[in-house]
């Protein structure tokens, strides 16, 4: 038939281009390993992590502000006005209690977060069941996963924000200064991943094994954060007016969502590139390439 033999030659093209067969074969195994399904737990679990952390870093601004009201308003319609939900006043006066709660609540939810990214981690790639670290082993981990991981993301998340913001608050940060922060973010940013990426599977891998992924995911978030501005700010005013707290829901587990996509993606190219899973066919029924990873060698080893 003319579909099959055109779907043939379409194959046959994308196998003989590495700049398409690597894209299709990482998402073709995005889709074979459920990863869509992976992305939502991990969203479920940080949508519930980011309110405590709101809740702290308000009262912590509270103490930070205090007695300078005029750094406190630009403050209140620049950055913090980037930020989901977070668009009302500052507290004049932090609170301690509040702080640790929000802490506690925090890290209590970040271990989730930890645990269902080392689960998704582990699945894509293939590591067995029984190669994949008990409940005691998992908790270390994530505690290491949050402290490390979770302070260095929001940090350069800050950072970035800062310098984009800059204008706004009273810094007048020229356009080179500008493009100096986002690549200095960019940089930062990676060599945070590729960390954390090391850490989230219990299979050995090594940091340049890692390096691609994490850069992409790197572009990616700086990309995303470029149009969330501009994107959050209209979609979110719009489902608050049409829809009120049910439409924040919905936009900010979009948002959770869409990143957790972003860094599954970021695996799956470290996996396909890692054990050379591509080409890969189009055609059904098709062999595809062999993994030669610790599953089927029978040598995984956990990372420490």
């Amino acid at each position: 038939m003319k579909i099959d033999r055109l779907r043939a030659r379409l194959d046959d093209i994308q196998q003989a281009r590495p700049w398409l067969a690597f894209p299709y074969a990482v998402i073709k195994k995005f889709g074979a390993d459920s990863s869509t399904n992976l992305a939502v737990l991990i969203t479920y679990y940080t949508f519930f992590s980011v309110f405590p952390l709101l809740l702290a870093m308000f009262s912590i601004l509270g103490f930070v502000l205090h007695g300078n009201p005029h750094l406190q308003h630009r403050i209140e319609t620049s950055t913090l006005h980037e930020l989901p939900l977070v668009s009302g006043p500052v507290p004049k006066h932090g609170s301690v209690a509040v702080v640790v709660v929000g802490v506690v609540l925090a890290l209590y939810s970040g271990l989730g977060v930890a645990k269902a990214a080392q689960n998704a981690w582990d699945t894509v790639y293939c590591v067995p069941q029984t190669d994949r670290p008990n409940w005691l082993q998992k908790n270390v981990r994530s505690l290491r996963l949050v402290a490390v991981g979770g302070t260095g993301l929001v940090a350069t998340a800050v950072v970035s924000t800062s310098v984009a913001s800059g204008g706004a608050i009273g810094l007048h940060v020229g356009f080179a200064l500008t493009i100096l922060g986002i690549a200095v973010t960019l940089v930062l940013n990676t060599a945070l991943l590729a960390i954390v990426f090391r850490w989230l599977t219990s299979r050995e891998v090594s940091f340049r094994e890692v390096i691609a992924g994490a850069a992409f995911a790197a572009v990616a978030f700086e990309v995303l954060q470029a149009i969330a501005s501009a994107f959050i700010a209209h979609k979110l005013k719009g489902a608050k007016a049409t829809y009120g707290a049910f439409g924040t829901v919905v936009v900010l587990l979009s948002w959770f969502y869409l990143q957790s996509v972003v860094l599954l993606l970021a695996a799956q190219v470290n996996v396909v590139k890692q054990d050379r899973l591509w080409p890969r066919s189009m055609r059904a029924g098709s062999t595809e390439p062999r993994r030669d990873g610790p599953e089927e060698t029978g040598s995984s080893e956990r990372s420490a």
